[in-house]
C-alpha cells in the first residue's frame, strides 16, 4: 500500500472535467481542492484515468469509499509527495472514429499514410486543442486581460490556467505562421531546439547543420510560451523578429508577462511531436486509432490530422 502522509488515487472520469473532479472530490472528503494534486488535465468529454494525489488526514481507504458523480476510484495508496504539474511522462490514447465518408477499409489505409506521414521528423504539429480555450473560448481573453493588469474573478489555480490558456493561444499562433510561412521543419537563425532524447534545449549556431539533426529526429525547433522566465532567441535573429512581431500585434511586450511571473513563468514548447505506438484497426463501421504522446500534447490535433478531407492531406 505503499507509505507517506499523501495518497495517490487513480480516478476514472466521465462528462467532468479535471477541475470539477478535483473540487467534487475534496468536498467530499474535506479538504482544500488546492491541496489536491494533480500532473495534468484530461479532456472533460473523454472517458479518461489520470493519478492524483490527496493530502493528510486522507488514507487510501476513504479514498476508495468515495462516492462522486462522475468520478471513480480505482485504486489508492500512500506516498510520500503531492502530485505536481510535470510529474506527467505522457498518456496512451484509444480513440473510435465513427461516420466515415468512406469504406472501412479505405479509411483506415488512409489514416495509416497519414500516421506515416506524420511519423517523419519533426512528426505532428504541437498544437493545443481546442479544448484548452474553453467551451466559449474565452478563456484565452480572460488570461489577456489577466496580463494586461485588467481584474478577473478566478481561483488561484484557475487564473494560473486563464494565462496558460493565453501562453497557449499565443503558441498556436506562432506555429500557424510557421506553417503558413513553410518554415515547419526548417531551422531559421535564433531558433532555440530542443534534443528530442534529453529535453535539453540550445539555441542554433548553426541552421544547417541544426536542419539536418532535425530531419535524423535528434532534435525539434520550440516556440514560445511568453513569460517572465521564458528563454528568448538571441536579439536580431529571425526568431526574435518573429516572437516579436507576435506580441506587438497583441499590443504587449515582454515586460507586461511580469504581472503574472508568479502563475505564467513562461517556458519553451517543441512546435512538433512525435505519435508513438501508432496503429489503426478496423471497426464495425468505424475504426479505431490506438497511439502515445508526450506530456501536454493533444490527441484531438492528431485526430484532426487523421481526418482532414484527402485534398488537406488527411483521412476522412
Amino acid at each position: 500500500m505503499g507509505s507517506g502522509d499523501h495518497v495517490f488515487a487513480t480516478i476514472e472520469k466521465r462528462g467532468v472535467s479535471t477541475f470539477d473532479a478535483v473540487r467534487r472530490i475534496a468536498d467530499a472528503l474535506g479538504v482544500r481542492d488546492a491541496d489536491v494534486g494533480t500532473a495534468g488535465l484530461k479532456d472533460k468529454e473523454a472517458i479518461a484515468r489520470q493519478q492524483i494525489s490527496l493530502p493528510p488526514p486522507v488514507t487510501p481507504e476513504r479514498a476508495l469509499a468515495l462516492a462522486v458523480p462522475g468520478v471513480r476510484v480505482l485504486a489508492a495508496a500512500r506516498h510520500p509527495h503531492k502530485l505536481k504539474t510535470g510529474h506527467l511522462a505522457g498518456n496512451r490514447f484509444a480513440v473510435v472514429v465513427r461516420g466515415l465518408s468512406l469504406p472501412v477499409d479505405e479509411a483506415v489505409a488512409r489514416a495509416r499514410a497519414v500516421l506515416a506521414r506524420l511519423a517523419v521528423p519533426p512528426g505532428a504539429p504541437n498544437f493545443y486543442g481546442d479544448q484548452r480555450f474553453g467551451a466559449e473560448g474565452d478563456n484565452a481573453t480572460l488570461g489577456r486581460a489577466l496580463v494586461r493588469g485588467e481584474r478577473v474573478r478566478a481561483r488561484p489555480r484557475e487564473a494560473r490556467f486563464l494565462v496558460s490558456a493565453y501562453q497557449s493561444a499565443l503558441f498556436n499562433r506562432y506555429l500557424e505562421e510557421r506553417l503558413k510561412d513553410r518554415l515547419y521543419d526548417k531551422v531559421i537563425p535564433g531558433d532555440i531546439l530542443r534534443k528530442n532524447e534529453s529535453g535539453g534545449m540550445f539555441p542554433t549556431t548553426d541552421p544547417g547543420l541544426d536542419e539536418a539533426r532535425l530531419r535524423a529526429g535528434e532534435v525539434t525547433p520550440t516556440g514560445p510560451m511568453f513569460g517572465a522566465e521564458m528563454r528568448a532567441p538571441e536579439p536580431g535573429t529571425d526568431a526574435a523578429a518573429r516572437e516579436a512581431a507576435l506580441l506587438r500585434a497583441e499590443g504587449l511586450t515582454p515586460a507586461d508577462f511580469r504581472r503574472v511571473a508568479r502563475i505564467g513563468q513562461g517556458t519553451r514548447r517543441p512546435i512538433a511531436v512525435q505519435v508513438a505506438e501508432a496503429s489503426v484497426a478496423p471497426a464495425t463501421g468505424a475504426f479505431e486509432l490506438r497511439f502515445v504522446l508526450p506530456a501536454g500534447a493533444y490527441a484531438t490535433v492528431v485526430c484532426a490530422e487523421i481526418m482532414k478531407p484527402a485534398s488537406a492531406g488527411g483521412a476522412p
